[in-house]
């Protein structure tokens, strides 16, 4: 009878030690999909995130700057929205996915005309990377034009 309940023990024990290595290992590879899957998602990388034109001339035209970013990520990058604050300011954006390594370019143009003194404009990204909203912001003075 003790033979009985020694095997029976036995055999718990190791039904219970096989139960904590199948956890012990769901929980390690879900850990490691998890790093795996930050992996790869897109990641926008941006040189700059502002620019200042100074002082620009009210009669002078739009003028324009370029923030240039390096997808980091491990998927390709989509950018969905560019969006300015107001019609004074208008971004370019590329539409055609930006594939892991390499680069693309926002452009952004501020028409100064009717708008003299100084002005602060930002740009919102929506992007499918990390992060998913990147604000960009461009600065400067406008000199009213000459009467």
């Amino acid at each position: 009878m003790s033979k009985m309940i020694i095997i029976s023990s036995n055999m718990k024990i190791r039904k219970i030690l096989s139960l904590i290595i199948v956890v012990a290992a769901v929980s390690i590879a879900g850990t490691v999909a998890a790093i795996a899957g930050d992996n790869k998602k897109a990641s926008a990388k941006f040189e700059n995130l502002s620019h200042d034109f100074g002082m620009i001339k009210e009669d002078g035209g739009p003028v324009s700057c370029e923030f240039p970013f390096v997808n980091e990520g491990g998927a390709n990058l989509i950018i969905y929205e560019a969006k300015a604050e107001c019609g004074c300011t208008k971004p370019e954006y590329p539409k055609a996915p930006v594939a892991p390594g390499k680069s693309g370019v926002i452009k952004v143009t501020y028409n100064p005309i009717g708008r003299p003194g100084g002005f602060t404009k930002v740009v919102t990204i929506k992007t499918n990377g990390n992060p998913s909203k990147i604000s960009l912001k461009i600065r400067g003075t406008v000199a009213p034009k000459s009467k």
